[in-house]
């Protein structure tokens, strides 16, 4: 597996879409500021449970929990909208509501209880 990736920000979501399909709770990725501050916002949004970093070497591993072990995933859909290919720009007040939500950086779907 490479550790370098063209956008590491589709490469994170993948991979917490990914593991949230299959039912796993916790993820680890190669670390990196860019990932560290995306998950953080996401954990702070309460998309997902928790992340940390951990100390290894040659990288820091960012641990990124999507759920407490037992319960689902807080979001049935994550897509990024605007991808390096794909520039998407609007104003704050212009940001289109899909699917009754509402995207920032990428758009979440929350899971209706």
């Amino acid at each position: 597996m490479s550790l370098q990736s063209t956008d590491p920000i589709a490469d994170l979501l993948t991979r917490i879409r990914n593991a949230a399909m299959v039912g796993k709770n916790e993820i680890r990725v190669p670390s990196s500021k860019l990932k560290e501050v995306v998950a953080k916002e996401l954990a702070k949004a309460n998309y997902i449970e928790s992340v940390k970093v951990e100390s290894a070497k040659p990288r820091d591993i960012l641990v990124v929990k999507i759920a407490k072990d037992g319960e689902a995933a807080r979001f049935n859909e994550l897509t990024r909208m605007s991808k390096p290919g794909r520039r998407m720009y609007v104003g704050c007040r212009r940001n289109p509501r899909i699917k009754s939500g509402s995207w920032e950086w990428f758009y979440f779907q929350l899971q209706k209880v």
